[in-house]
């Protein structure tokens, strides 16, 4: 990966090295290839960086922190949520409604043997032959947890289940200064019909409203893509034109 940028040893100690990748296959439309921007993943600073480079539109994958760069597409737009302005729309009200014995609990970002069961199951049923299907503890903890970030697992448990709960859903969340990034969410596939991926983006939410934190990051928003289109439904949503945030000013079904 040829630098984009490049710091001498008399440049100011506070620039970070950016990285332009060459083309690898689009992760969201399969005849397209795509390319990042990525920080200095070398770079022992990154973590002091990455509350910024969350809002310059980047997010963060494993050690990663990156942002799509394409040469012919502008598609992917980083969005979030401001906090204190969110109502839950109809739809997502009956999902809270119908989930009453769903508990979230925050627990440290730590895999165990649950979790790797949990996020195997998903990938199984939600990517089977998506190139990740062979993922062990080693895959899990390099995609989900990474070396230096300072995340949590927001767990979904069923407390209708025997002993401590059927554990239903985990949303890796990264914790930054005024803000949560939702980063990854996996599954129960046997709970789909509770929409987890939406009861778990309303659950982040309740708890950054908890701790009294402006936003909730939801990393890309694809206009058009069916995969991405829940993301439009959370609003107000604000999102980044490369050159600040602004807010998203789109009607949008509430029974959708």
């Amino acid at each position: 990966m040829p630098p984009m940028m490049s710091r001498d040893p008399s440049a100011n100690a506070d620039e970070l090295r950016l990285f332009h990748t060459g083309d690898h296959p689009c992760g969201y439309w399969p005849e397209r290839t795509a390319r990042d921007l990525v920080l200095d993943p070398r770079n022992p600073r990154l973590l002091s960086f990455y509350p910024n480079a969350l809002l310059w539109g980047f997010r963060r994958s494993g050690d990663l922190v990156y942002r799509p760069h394409c040469e012919h597409c502008n598609a992917c737009t980083a969005v979030r949520i401001p906090v204190l302005d969110f109502q839950p729309n109809r739809s997502q009200r009956r999902c809270l409604a119908r989930s009453p014995q769903i508990e979230a609990r925050v627990v440290a970002a730590e895999r165990n043997d649950e979790h790797l069961a949990l996020y195997q199951r998903y990938l199984r049923h939600r990517h089977l032959q998506g190139g990740m299907d062979d993922h062990g503890a080693a895959e899990f903890d390099q995609f989900l947890i990474g070396s230096w970030s300072e995340g949590r697992f927001l767990e979904l448990r069923d407390r209708s289940a025997e002993g401590h709960g059927r554990l239903v859903a985990v949303a890796v969340t990264d914790v930054v200064p005024g803000a949560l990034s939702a980063v990854y969410t996996f599954y129960d596939p046997d709970y789909a019909d509770i929409s987890p991926g939406t009861l778990a983006i309303l659950k982040q939410l309740e708890w950054a409203r908890r701790e009294l934190r402006s936003y909730l990051y939801l990393g890309y928003w694809i206009d058009g893509h069916r995969k991405m289109d829940y993301k439009r439904h959370f609003q107000p949503l604000e999102y980044f034109d490369g050159r600040g945030w602004k807010r998203r000013d789109t009607a949008v079904d509430d029974d959708a």
